[in-house]
């Protein structure tokens, strides 16, 4: 049963909330997602779950949440090695969704089934089965099974690591290598000057000689204890009155430094409030002359109307209006009346006029002279025609010759009348003329009463508003309306006026009063601190001084007898430890004996690290050669066979070889070539050393960008095999990577693609 990374659950991490990421595969897997997407934060949250959050020290991202803890949990599922579900799927999919994610309990053992690992608190440790990570440590895991691109550059501790790794899996209860570790922190415990390290033979030795020391010293201690004792109980008297005057020396400093605040805040208190007062006294000035002001301008009758006799003169001055309108009315009247009966008869004059200049008499001739000649051709076309038809003997033409000259005779008689007759319309135009002109005297005679009704209502007008204090505006029933308005604005103006100066009034008031408290707070100080009520800042700022500089020097001499009484004291208290010389005694051999137990397990260790040295010397020279071919095999198939050999040099250091036999250092290479060279020694110690970390996964954070295509295409090929032995997560933002990780594990184990 090999138990793999299922799903990770972040519910408090950075700014991951309640987030799950899954399900990953046993194999390869491929963490896909744009930059800010939570890849980093991934895989710092694995490893904090795993092995502890990491402390914010030194600008470290902690991915401490703002007002909560960090917390989440892993799940793995334990499956046979080698099973499968459909389509080449690893078994297990979708238990998450029905199962643990749900709340259902890890069954340990059972195939398929989920075991949580849950990390809330580092001090709460990890929760859950944590056999899973037993056959790893922090340090192996940060080194090997965390990778970034930074971490590619180098590999701390070359040596180290590998020991650790091959010797993990060597069969016995515990690995060579953290033996060796743990024999080494014994020694330095050992030797260790902590005080928290109990058995360090350096601890013990030094306590020892420290005894004898004391030992030596309280013979001496106790001659001198006597003479101190005595003049510790003479000091104590002495002491006492000391700590008396400098409390009365206190009091008087506080006494006086309270007077003097005192008397600084009510004097500047005070200067204000003189201020204050010369301002409103002047403002009561500037109210009163206002007010005059507006009386003077409005007049005093106006400026003192009530209200109700603002409103009646208001009433009077409407009903004027009223009757002004009235006026007015019948004065545009008998105005109009006048004009339209002077038009008339001017009008009629001027028809007359026309007619007396001679144009009536001629159309009278005319048609006399027209009547005239029609009488004469029909007479003389009538008695030729009569005569005719009388001596015709024709009786037509004598009757139309008789009716012409009767019509003839009509027409002589009818010019005669025309002639003879007076002109009717002459006399009606005259008539018309006559009473055109005495409508016109009665028009004019109306105008005349209004006009002197007009005149009249004015002087009455005039009267009523000299009457209501308002003979400025003369006979203007408008003016006198502006004048009660601008009176009204006035009486108001002074209203405000008044009420500023007995605001004024009121606060000069009470600035006296508070001026009287002042100087009685001024005199209750200066009695309290003792100083004469008339004294001055300058003054009490002496007397401060005096009394703080005596209680300067009080207080030195106190301090002094203090310091020697806590001396005497301090001695007198080592004396009274040396009358324990038994005790000391005892110490001092049971630390001997310690010494000597200690001196004989440090022979043990030192033993034992020296057979252990042996055994991991001959676990490197047994398992480290398989690493370092494993590392030449996969940098020659990360570089295309560039560089094909990987070499640990006497010293410890890495050092690698090309095709051609030239030999660098890791320091001489490329960034790309450099971090090939890591991520090979890295893949082959993983595949060197089985046993470590079966469960934990390797984390490869954006490893790959810094490849070309060709190494890069190589880099995916190693890790597909690492992957057929460890569950690998590689996370990365470039579309290219994931299309490069997919073609290298097609063939086997696919890829698993998860998108953030």
């Amino acid at each position: 049963m090999t138990p793999y990374l299922r799903h990770v659950k972040m519910e408090s991490f950075g700014a991951a909330r309640d987030r799950m990421v899954g399900p990953f595969s046993p194999h390869l897997n491929v963490v896909f997602g744009a930059n800010e997407s939570g890849k980093t934060t991934l895989a710092a949250f694995v490893g904090g779950v795993l092995f502890g959050w990491d402390e914010a020290r030194g600008g470290r991202n902690a991915y401490k949440p703002r007002g909560t803890e960090r917390a989440g949990s892993l799940f793995f599922e334990e499956r046979e090695a080698g099973a499968k579900g459909e389509g080449g799927v690893p078994a297990g999919d979708g238990v998450l969704a029905g199962g643990a994610a749900a709340g259902a309990p890890a069954i340990p053992g059972a195939p398929g089934a989920l075991l949580e690992l849950r990390r809330v608190r580092n001090a709460d440790g990890l929760q859950g089965d944590a056999r899973l990570v037993d056959d790893i440590d922090k340090d192996t895991f940060r080194a090997v099974f965390s990778l970034t691109s930074d971490e590619l550059r180098s590999l701390r501790n070359t040596t180290d690591v590998t020991a650790r790794l091959l010797t993990a899996g060597s069969g016995t209860g515990a690995s060579p290598a953290e033996a060796l570790a743990a024999v080494q922190a014994r020694l330095a415990e050992h030797t260790s000057r902590a005080a928290s390290a109990q058995d360090s033979i350096v601890q013990l030795t030094e306590e020892r000689d420290e005894i004898r020391r004391a030992l030596r010293a309280a013979a001496e201690e106790m001659e001198n204890s006597r003479a101190q004792d005595r003049e510790f109980h003479a000091i104590e008297p002495e002491r006492q009155r000391m700590s008396e005057r400098v409390d009365r020396l206190n009091a008087s400093v506080e006494s006086l430094s309270a007077c003097r605040a005192g008397l600084e805040k009510l004097g500047s208190e005070a200067a204000s409030l003189h201020v204050e007062l010369e301002h409103l006294h002047n403002e009561e000035r500037r109210a009163v002359a206002a007010r005059r002001s507006r009386e003077q301008a409005v007049g005093r009758a106006l400026a003192r109307l009530t209200g109700a006799e603002d409103r009646a003169a208001r009433e009077r001055l409407e009903a004027l209006a009223e009757r002004e309108a009235k006026q007015a009315h019948l004065l545009d009247a008998a105005r109009e009346d006048y004009a339209a009966a002077r038009a008339a008869y001017e009008a009629l004059l001027e028809t007359q006029s026309r007619v007396d200049q001679g144009r009536p008499h001629l159309r009278r001739g005319v048609q006399v002279a027209v009547t005239a000649a029609m009488f004469a051709l029909l007479l003389c076309l009538g008695v030729p025609l009569f005569i005719q038809g009388r001596a015709a003997g024709s009786l037509s033409y004598t009757s139309l010759g008789l009716v012409m000259v009767f019509f003839g005779l009509i027409l002589a008689a009818s010019a005669l009348v025309l002639l003879f007759r007076p002109d009717r319309r002459d006399e009606d135009r005259r008539e018309r003329i006559e009473a055109a002109h005495e409508a016109m005297a009665q028009c004019a005679k109306r105008l005349e009463l209004s006009e002197q009704a007009q005149v009249e209502f004015e002087e009455a007008v005039r009267a009523d508003l000299a009457e209501m204090g308002l003979g400025d505006a003369g006979a203007s029933l408008r003016r006198a309306r502006v004048l009660l308005d601008d009176a009204r604005d006035a009486r108001a103006e002074m209203a405000l006026d008044r009420q500023r100066q007995r605001s004024a009034t009121q606060r000069v008031n009470e600035v006296e009063a508070r001026l009287g408290e002042i100087a009685a707070q001024q005199a209750l100080l200066c009695e309290r601190a003792g100083v004469p009520a008339e004294v001055t800042l300058a003054e009490l700022d002496q007397e401060l001084a005096r009394c703080t500089s005596e209680r300067a020097e009080a207080l030195e001499k106190t301090e002094a007898l203090n310091r020697r009484w806590g001396e005497l004291s301090r001695e007198l208290a080592q004396a009274r430890q040396a009358r324990e010389f038994d005790k000391l005694k005892t110490r001092y051999h049971e630390l001997k004996t310690r010494i000597d137990e200690a001196s004989v397990s440090l022979a043990r260790l030192l033993l034992a690290q020296r057979m252990l040295e042996d055994a991991v010397a001959a676990w490197k020279s047994k398992s480290q050669p398989e690493v370092f071919a494993q590392a030449s095999r996969l940098l020659a198939l990360m570089t295309d066979g560039r560089w094909t050999r990987v070499a640990l040099a006497d010293a410890g250091e890495v050092r690698v070889t090309d095709s051609t036999l030239t030999t660098r250092e890791p320091n001489l290479l490329s960034l790309g070539t450099c971090q090939q060279l890591y991520l090979a020694l890295r893949i082959a110690l993983l595949m060197c050393a089985p046993n470590v970390g079966r469960a934990v996964p390797v984390l490869a954070d954006d490893i790959l960008v810094n490849f070309d295509a060709e190494r890069r295409r190589g880099a995916a090929r190693a890790l597909a095999e690492l992957a057929e032995t460890r569950q690998v997560i590689l996370l990365t933002c470039h579309e290219e990577v994931v299309r490069v990780l997919q073609e290298a594990t097609a063939p086997t184990h696919p890829a698993a693609l998860i998108k953030l």
